[in-house]
């Protein structure tokens, strides 16, 4: 079997990623080939490309950090939950901008029918982490009011969604073009540009019980500022230095540092930084059990209405690098998707 595929050769611009073809040997026990339907387009990748990501791949690799496909192939009966034929969506970190791949079968979470690739693919990555963050690591519960940085975005979008859908109140920020699409969610929109936490403390004089920060940098002071007691900071990303020079990882570390010291402090308010693949290495097991009950939750809560997939453009798969640019225009609300079987981008 033959795999198309996009390959990041090194450091470069978007337009330098490369199409190749390549075999795929045939399934062995506990693996499944998957028909690849759709891959998302993340932060991760942008920093990947960049030489940023605090977990880089060795170069040359096939970005592509979550993918929606249909079983082809099985390498043994027993396969746990899925069979061929079957949609089912995977995180993968690497390796789903392709129009086939070879997984292990345990890490394939089946996709409900009435769901499609594309709905379903905006929430693999996104939804995972917005559902872990909120009621995994935050633990907030209806009735209490959160801060979301990039409402518009795919996580901040998803985040608003569950929230909403819980009975929490959300403070979203985005930038002024995007303050109605926040608002269209049930969010109160917040100009980043402006002074966000005089805004926040206008909003909810006595702190929010939770701040969801992608952007990390000096940003984050303010985000830990806008804490009630016994609220919770959950840091998620570094977005305000994914331009500037230097190393990725040591951006992070610093980041968990500050988290760790705030987190010590005797205020009753908590610092986390999320890390969607943590425990996965120690507690494999348990860690995919907790993920598929988690997607199974957000896939149940898209077919039926209760939340949307917020789907900004589909690009083909031979255009990726347009894809990947046009996630980085700050223009985005929602996801963009590559989908191998789509037409050309209009």
């Amino acid at each position: 079997m033959r795999a198309t595929e996009v390959v990041l050769p090194a450091v470069g611009e978007p337009e330098s990623l490369e199409l190749r073809m390549r075999d795929l040997p045939t399934p062995g026990p506990g693996q499944a080939l998957v028909r690849v339907e759709a891959s998302g387009v993340t932060f991760a990748e942008q920093q990947m490309r960049r030489g940023k990501y605090y977990d880089m791949p060795k170069f040359p690799f096939v970005p592509g950090y979550d993918l929606v496909g249909v079983v082809e192939q099985l390498g043994s009966p027993e396969s746990g939950p899925v069979a061929l034929g079957q949609r089912v969506a995977a995180l993968t970190k690497t390796g789903g901008w392709a129009d086939r791949v070879l997984l292990d079968a345990a890490d394939l979470v089946p996709v409900p029918e009435g769901v499609t690739a594309v709905e379903a693919e905006t929430l693999v990555t996104n939804g995972a982490t917005a559902w872990r963050m909120l009621f995994r690591t935050a633990k907030v519960r209806s009735g209490d009011t959160v801060v979301v940085h990039g409402a518009n975005g795919g996580v901040g979008s998803v985040l608003v969604q569950l929230a909403r859908s819980s009975g929490i109140h959300v403070i979203g920020t985005a930038s002024a073009r995007n303050q109605e699409a926040v608002a269209a969610m049930g969010a109160t929109p917040v100009d980043y540009r402006g002074n966000v936490l005089t805004r926040v403390r206008e909003l909810a004089p006595r702190g929010v019980a939770a701040v969801f920060d992608h952007v990390g940098g000096k940003g984050i002071e303010d985000s830990w500022r806008m804490l009630a007691p016994g609220g919770t900071l959950v840091s998620y990303g570094s977005a305000s230095t994914r331009d500037r020079p230097g190393s990725g990882t040591i951006t992070v570390l610093k980041l968990v540092v500050k988290l760790a010291v705030w987190n010590a402090l005797p205020n009753g308010r908590h610092a986390h930084f999320f890390n969607l693949w943590a425990g996965k290495a120690r507690h494999a097991e348990r860690y995919r059990t907790e993920l598929g009950e988690d997607l199974s939750q957000i896939f149940g809560m898209l077919r039926s209405g209760a939340i949307e997939a917020r789907i900004d453009r589909v690009y083909p798969l031979q255009e990726a690098a347009a894809a990947l640019r046009h996630a980085e225009s700050g223009t985005v609300v929602g996801k963009v998707v590559i989908a191998p079987g789509a037409g050309q981008a209009g």
